[in-house]
């Protein structure tokens, strides 16, 4: 998207918002505020344009999206637990049960009860929590395998997250070939997006088959989230990464973002791909800070090619547990500003939100509903997407 592209966009969103039926309708339901109507009465920001460099291609394989089974479960759970703020290491969910019941938790007696099996039995550390916690059934996970090509050709790969339940997580590791890659050091590094717990709380099967792989995590873990990592057995770098753009290989950043989120977790770490002859790539974990601010940020603060947003893969967090607002229809309308050319949405997108950015016309990518994943209408289990190469 050029600059002078947004502007123009910006202008006529705000004249159909001041004399259009769509615009009046939606200053009536007070959307204004949600909307990137409102920066028109800010000041223009001039674009920083850092060089990241440029890669061939980039394939995303979806080993997890779903990080539980049931909505109604794990509501009912948070609810049980205290709600949306309490802090996630007492619900006394898996692994860190103790049989203490619903919020009754804490990490240090959860994880007293399989420390000395992680990382090298996973199968029984799980088997032991499963006795202990609070709807063991539930836990899923996200995490996907990004491979990256560089312009000589190298290919290098890296794990983004390690989703929730060890059964369930090592499951798919397995029928994606993960546990090989990582046993053949072939995956350099763990890039954590954020420390909740269907993202973060699977990292011994990530750490059972490489305990020495260098791991990323955004800045504003708990004492919690530090010391379960040294918990699981890894034996590798832990790099802490601070608020901004952060380059780790030629055409390939992480950006973490200092929000604070849910159930007492603060950080999350996305990652930008600059793809030669076809522009940027963003790729989220859970998208937290919100896809307006996500693409506003890529507009703002890189240098990519074409001066187009090429794609985005992951959760987008509009409406992940089905509950539409109206002011989701206007985060749906003003994705479209964006002009994205690849939409691989899923995890806690929401199949609502999904089929919304289809009968809207975007270039959505379809999955094929495998492994538990329950529709096409986005990307789900074991599904890829590429950008700069067909898959």
């Amino acid at each position: 998207m050029s600059e002078d592209k947004a502007k123009i966009n910006r202008r006529d969103f705000l004249k159909g918002a001041a004399t259009g039926v769509l615009g009046g309708a939606a200053l009536g339901m007070g959307l204004f505020s949600y909307s990137p109507w409102s920066k028109t009465y800010f000041p223009q920001i001039k674009r920083k344009l850092v060089d990241i460099g440029t890669c061939k291609s980039v394939k995303v394989t979806n080993l997890s999206e779903t990080s539980w089974f049931e909505n109604s479960v794990l509501m009912g759970d948070i609810k049980g637990a205290g709600g949306l703020l309490v802090n996630q290491y007492t619900y006394n969910w898996p692994p860190f049960g103790d049989g203490a019941g619903l919020g009754k938790g804490s990490y240090e007696k959860g994880i007293a009860k399989i420390k000395h099996l992680l990382p090298h039995a996973v199968d029984e550390a799980w088997a032991v929590t499963e006795a202990l916690s609070v709807n063991p059934g539930n836990a899923g996970g996200f995490a996907c395998l990004i491979e990256v090509e560089e312009l000589n050709g190298n290919k290098r790969k890296f794990l983004l997250d390690s989703g929730w339940s060890y059964k369930w997580m090592d499951e798919c590791f397995k029928r994606e070939g993960i546990d090989e890659m990582l046993r053949n050091r072939e995956i350099e590094a763990l890039i954590i997006s954020h420390e909740h717990f269907d993202h973060f709380w699977g990292v011994p099967v990530t750490y059972q088959y490489d305990p020495t792989i260098t791991t990323y995590i955004p800045e504003g873990f708990y004492p919690e989230g530090l010391q379960y990592i040294k918990d699981s057995g890894h034996q590798g770098k832990v790099i802490t990464i601070k608020p901004g753009l952060n380059p780790l290989i030629p055409g390939l950043s992480t950006y973490v973002f200092a929000v604070p989120i849910i159930c007492r977790v603060y950080g999350e770490q996305a990652i930008f791909a600059n793809v030669k002859d076809h522009g940027l790539v963003s790729i989220t974990g859970c998208c937290h800070f919100g896809i307006i601010q996500f693409s506003e940020t890529a507009f703002r603060e890189i240098q990519y090619e074409k001066d187009q947003l090429y794609g985005i893969y992951g959760g987008l967090h509009i409406s992940p547990f089905e509950d539409w607002d109206p002011k989701y229809d206007d985060l749906v309308l003003s994705l479209g500003k964006y002009d994205f050319q690849k939409i691989g949405c899923n995890h806690c997108t929401g199949l609502l939100c999904a089929k919304k950015f289809v009968d809207a016309g975007y270039p959505v990518v379809r999955g094929t509903a495998q492994y538990r994943s329950r529709e096409t209408v986005y990307l789900g289990n074991g599904d890829r997407i590429g950008f700069g190469i067909e898959v």
